[in-house]
């Protein structure tokens, strides 16, 4: 990763990539891209695509959406290092969880594929980092860039869809039993998303071993900053209740046929 575009991130606004001869301009940030990309995706991409990719990129890495930060790649611009910090209110609050987008010789026809570089417990999130969601598969359109995709992964961190889980572990989990869900994902974070530190890890460890939550002077516990008292938790928690109240009914339907 790099922290600046460097050579890249100049004003190509007054440079041509192409001399008044006709020849390129090999000042150009596009054609110094073009000659540090002879073994990388970008050769395969029509040149108004690249123009499109490198224009999006340097948007995003001098005024990036919050809480995202973008890292382009010298050597490949269809390789993009991001970081997203945890959001408030979940599990993965406090974290700082690296991923990258890809972006295939059919980009923008086809939607980029994204992976977390970070270790991270959530259902759409598989054991090699892979990422589901709707936006990178059936509900991606060509007009649709990288912005709304990161944007749509970080929701993902607020919202996880349990119903296209790709860690099917942690989709029964955030359905049956949030709690011990949120516990599994604060830990994660904590060892290695960075957050808490290593008491942070202790009473996160202490948790899971006795089955309950940290306790509530914990930010990441639940009735804390970033425990289950979060969106994530209010919404689950209504859920399990009908689902509660749901059983209780069919068991006293069934207790009334018995008589």
């Amino acid at each position: 990763m790099i922290d600046s575009l460097g050579p890249l991130g100049q004003d190509s606004g007054s440079l041509s990539i192409f001399r008044p001869s006709g020849k390129p301009n090999s000042e150009h940030p596009l054609t110094l891209l073009s000659h540090r990309a002879q073994n990388s995706n970008v050769e395969n991409l029509p040149p108004h695509i690249i123009r499109l990719v490198y224009k999006e990129v340097t948007t995003l890495t001098t005024d990036p959406p919050d809480g995202i930060k973008v890292f382009p790649n010298e050597e490949d611009l269809t390789d993009l290092q991001v970081t997203i910090e945890g959001p408030e209110g979940t599990p993965y609050a406090g974290g700082l969880f690296r991923m990258k987008l890809l972006l295939g010789k059919d980009f923008p026809a086809s939607p980029p594929k994204g992976y977390f570089l970070t270790k991270i417990f959530h259902p759409n999130v598989g054991a090699n980092g892979e990422i589901c969601v709707n936006v990178l598969k059936r509900d991606w359109t060509a007009e649709l860039g990288i912005r709304h995709v990161l944007l749509t992964i970080k929701c993902l961190l607020i919202h996880p869809n349990p119903e296209s889980a790709l860690n099917e572990e942690a989709g029964r989990l955030l359905l049956e039993n949030y709690e011990e869900y949120a516990a599994r994902a604060r830990l994660l974070t904590e060892i290695h998303g960075g957050a808490g530190g290593p008491s942070g890890r202790a009473e996160a460890g202490r948790a899971l071993a006795s089955g309950t939550a940290a306790s509530s002077t914990d930010p990441g516990a639940p009735g804390g900053p970033g425990g289950a008292e979060g969106p994530m938790a209010k919404k689950h928690a209504g859920e399990r209740d009908k689902k509660l109240a749901a059983k209780k009914k069919t068991d006293k339907k069934r207790a009334l046929r018995r008589l």
